[in-house]
């Protein structure tokens, strides 16, 4: 099997820390957790370029740099609970793990789901918990959490997703509403009231569920 800790460093070094990246635990993580494992087997020797990598029909594993971003603005802590919505092949809750107390890794997709569940055992990873249902609607029953990442671009954040929100918890994913450039946003509750800032652009592909709605027209 190919050693790809050299296309690991080559991640970390070139794409992630000189984007300011610089959480010492995210770091750790993206430099010891297989990337590779994530991805298709005919796509491994790209899963550390930076690019969004293809895992099944319309779903991507979303580039380092991106995700790597966005996980640092979530400001997780070691004590927090995580929702991460869309978790795919489960590479973003792979990370989350050693971050967080524990994460919820959505997925609506079986087969992915599958594939998540069956990475994260063979890496022994025991504080992430696998949920199947409707990416839209987030996993309430969990609720609230500390932060939340939407895996994928969104036209827009459902309010049922916000309301999932502790106070104090930050949501961070990347919001495109013309389904063109997004920027990547973080979204912060404070007791009722739900404030949002731009963090970067980002090119990254809609999450299926959240593309734009159709427009009535006469």
């Amino acid at each position: 099997m190919p050693d790809y800790s050299a296309a690991r460093y080559n991640m970390v070094e070139g794409q992630v820390r000189p984007n300011k990246v610089t959480d010492h635990a995210l770091v750790d993580a993206m430099s010891t957790i297989p990337r590779e494992l994530f991805v298709p087997k005919a796509s491994r020797g790209f899963a550390y370029v930076d690019e969004d990598i293809p895992v099944a029909k319309g779903r991507y594993l979303i580039e380092p740099m991106v995700i790597a971003r966005l996980l640092q603005e979530a400001r997780v802590k070691p004590t927090d609970i995580v929702l991460d919505i869309g978790c795919g092949t489960g590479y973003a809750s792979a990370l989350l793990s050693r971050m967080a107390a524990t994460v919820v890794a959505l997925e609506e997709n079986p087969e992915l789901a599958a594939r998540a569940e069956e990475t994260l055992r063979e890496l022994g990873v025991d504080n992430v918990v696998l949920v199947q249902g409707p990416l839209t609607e987030g996993y309430a029953k969990q609720a609230p959490y500390d932060a939340i990442l939407i895996h994928g671009a969104v036209t827009e954040v459902p309010k049922a997703i916000l309301d999932q929100l502790a106070d104090g918890g930050r949501l961070v994913t990347v919001v495109a509403p013309d389904a063109r450039m997004g920027q990547a946003r973080l979204f912060q509750r404070t007791g009722a009231v739900e404030t949002g800032r731009i963090l970067f652009d980002a090119s990254t592909p809609l999450l299926p569920g959240f593309e734009p709605k159709p427009v009535f027209q006469f």
